[in-house]
């Protein structure tokens, strides 16, 4: 068996696009992977490309082999885009030999550990600020719309939710990302009491939708700097939080915030690799790691799942993308033994299911988790090329 072709394909998403590696083999076998270049990873299907043309005529199978090579010869630019780049190829190398064999992926791994997979709806609220048109579906304006939307969540079977931090003391509302430059302050990233007041009305009003036992996470992202850390943890206190995420490339201030936190932290899903996990699992900077399948990889993903185990870390994907990342992931959590939760996007294009030839099965709030072999399913050409990027 020899690699014969690698494509690149890419669909409309609403406000993004959903991008697809193909690897095609010499005997008709295709491998998939999802990967993601809308959210500042621009140019990333010109690394494949050239990352992967050295890969033609070679035997797909050897995926470890595959990838330390690549590793190697971008080894004076670690990270990034190059990791990206080497992830989406290992994941498409390892559908094509899953399937070769007829196992689901997981199955490379030792897995399944098991067979459902508890999930959180991601997101909630945070696309209906300003994608609702596209979605069909009812836009959120205010801590009543909030209220509502939890008793959704609650009442569609899914027992956690995660949301972002929204500012309706504005018109129109909006969502809080100054770290990403998107609203007022960037680029200082401090807090305020109206800031913390907006935070806690949220999170009353979702508490009081979703119900007592509804688990409630919170994105903070990059959008504060050590203190307002501090900050937010202290003020959302009162409302038992399920966690509170944080990112952070110091390991030692996260360390710091979790001390002071009253509720467990989740971090790193922005982190390449173990050599950038290691320092915060040393500083026990977290309670939960998040690694991100689509950058990492799914084999270097289970090796920073091993690494976490023995400091009694459990793990979470990083999800917000399509279905294919989504089945990528549950392979991943169905593999290791140190699982938490899993996040999905459950608001999104109409069209999401379209994209794939077996859009993921989800049963009261729990992602079953596929056993036809490679990922599950493969990416509907047809469907792609009927929703063309937008120039």
């Amino acid at each position: 068996m020899k690699i014969a072709r690698i494509e690149n394909l890419h669909c409309d998403a609403g406000w993004r696009v959903f991008s697809f590696l193909k690897i095609t083999t010499d005997d008709g076998l295709v491998g998939w992977s999802e990967y993601n270049e809308s959210y500042g990873s621009h140019g990333l299907t010109g690394i494949i490309r050239k990352l992967g043309e050295r890969l033609i005529g070679q035997d797909p199978r050897p995926v470890e082999r595959i990838s330390a090579t690549l590793y190697a010869i971008t080894r004076q630019a670690p990270g990034g885009m190059n990791s990206q780049a080497i992830a989406a190829i290992e994941n498409a190398l390892l559908d094509v030999k899953a399937k070769a064999l007829g196992v689901p992926v997981c199955a490379l791994f030792g897995g399944p550990v098991r067979d459902r997979l508890q999930l959180y709806w991601s997101h909630c609220g945070s696309y209906r600020l300003n994608q609702a048109e596209k979605m069909g579906v009812e836009p959120v304006r205010s801590l009543d719309d909030l209220v509502k939307l939890g008793r959704h969540v609650r009442e569609r079977g899914f027992a956690a939710l995660k949301t972002n931090i929204f500012r309706f003391d504005a018109n129109p509302p909006y969502m809080h990302q100054p770290g990403f430059t998107r609203g007022p302050g960037f680029p200082e990233l401090n807090t305020d009491a109206r800031l913390l007041a907006a935070i806690r009305d949220e999170l009353a009003a979702f508490r009081q939708g979703a119900g007592p036992d509804m688990g409630i996470l919170l994105d903070l992202n990059f959008n504060f700097k050590t203190e307002g850390y501090v900050k937010v943890a202290r003020a959302v206190e009162p409302y038992d939080l399920f966690w509170l995420e944080i990112d952070s490339y110091d390991p030692e201030g996260l360390a710091y915030i979790r001390s002071r936190a009253g509720m467990p932290i989740a971090s790193c899903e922005s982190l390449f690799g173990r050599r950038q996990f290691w320092p915060f699992f040393e500083n026990r900077s977290m309670d939960v790691a998040i690694v991100d399948v689509p950058w990492n990889g799914l084999t270097e993903s289970v090796k920073i799942a091993a690494m976490a185990d023995p400091y009694e870390i459990n793990c979470a994907p990083h999800n917000f993308y399509g279905h294919l990342s989504t089945l990528m992931s549950a392979h991943f959590c169905a593999a290791i033994p140190n699982f938490r939760i899993m996040e999905i996007d459950i608001d999104d294009v109409p069209w999401k299911d379209d994209l794939v030839t077996h859009p993921p099965v989800i049963e009261d709030g729990h992602l079953l988790v596929p056993t036809r072999p490679g990922w599950g399913a493969d990416v509907n050409e047809d469907a792609i090329r009927a929703h063309p990027v937008k120039s």
